[in-house]
């Protein structure tokens, strides 16, 4: 049956609602949008005027859909090369959805969207479903099949694996702010030792390279060799300015909901870097560098970047 202008109308009010639950479970914007227009071309097939509530109907589909995708992503991501990270999204993006509240915002953050690999894909549906967008129990066993008990139940141990991998307390933004100003400074001045003040001492160091642009196959651990790298990778260096096609300009931003850098060449951006800042410290610095994962923050950038980004930091 075809859709009708009111059924293609239902689904795009919907559209902005689906994408954001799609991103946050696959941790790709590329995928989220080819989740939603699969859902789309099941919403033209069915006969609209016989469901009941729409929005369930759409959930439930996408939802099951992201389920597919996840059990199949899984298997590439043994073949992927190197360290497989999320697609980063820059403020203003709508697919980021609601942020009303600290678990909306949580749910899409960097650091959150990478410990959601290691959940299970039901793990990972029901605590997006239940922490990001207010299902109830009922709502997500409905969705998933499953009962209300175990809805809870996945949603506990969802829940835990996360609190596990966030044990140290994030800083407010405006603080977050501050020490990414203090880490350019420091990154600049060709020196260490600054560097290492502002770790902690088991800090990480990983970046997605795809296999299109050099990244290490192994995160670098402790705040001395992270502190050596990004001394490096802060240095001026023709080597550099030639795989990236130019002179990088690199910004501050807000990526996923919290401060990170962006490096652009020629309004392209060449990488985005996300730091994890805790009450003890830089732990984490995760960087995307796969072109495959930059093209919606360069198409992003292009809109707002300059609405959201400090005046030029480094030209290497």
């Amino acid at each position: 049956m075809a859709a009708t202008l009111r059924d293609i109308d239902r689904f795009e009010a919907a559209r902005p609602r689906l994408q954001a639950i799609a991103y946050r479970l696959l941790g790709s914007a590329c995928d989220a949008e080819d989740a939603v227009q699969d859902t789309f071309l099941r919403w033209q097939a069915a006969d609209a005027d016989r469901v009941e509530v729409p929005e369930a109907w759409l959930t439930k589909v996408l939802t099951n859909l992201c389920l597919n995708q996840l059990a199949s992503a899984r298997a590439r991501r043994e073949t992927y090369v190197g360290q497989w990270l999320p697609e980063p999204l820059l403020a203003g993006d709508p697919m980021l959805g609601p942020a009303d509240t600290a678990e909306q915002r949580e749910s899409v953050s960097y650091a959150v969207l990478t410990l959601m690999e290691r959940l299970s894909p039901a793990e990972r549906a029901v605590y997006v479903l239940r922490e990001a967008f207010g299902h109830t129990h009922r709502e997500i066993a409905e969705i998933l099949d499953i009962t209300e008990a175990a809805s809870q139940q996945i949603a506990h141990r969802a829940r835990k694996h996360i609190q596990a991998g966030r044990a140290r307390a994030e800083v407010d933004e405006a603080a977050a702010r501050r020490v990414i100003e203090e880490f350019l400074a420091a990154a600049s001045s060709g020196r260490t030792e600054p560097l290492v003040r502002l770790l902690t001492e088991d800090a990480i160091a990983v970046g997605d390279g795809g296999g299109k642009v050099p990244a290490r196959a192994k995160a670098f651990e402790g705040a001395v060799a992270v502190a050596r790298f990004m001394r490096g990778l802060f240095l001026p260096g023709k080597a550099k300015r030639d795989l990236a096609g130019g002179s990088p300009e690199v910004y501050t931003t807000v990526a996923n909901g919290a401060p990170a850098l962006v490096a652009v060449v020629d309004g392209r951006v060449i990488a985005v870097m996300c730091p994890e800042i805790t009450d003890a410290g830089i732990c984490a610095f995760r960087s995307q560098l796969n072109p495959d994962k930059l093209d919606r923050a360069t198409r992003q950038w292009a809109t707002t970047g300059h609405d959201h980004g400090t005046p030029l930091v480094l030209t290497f």
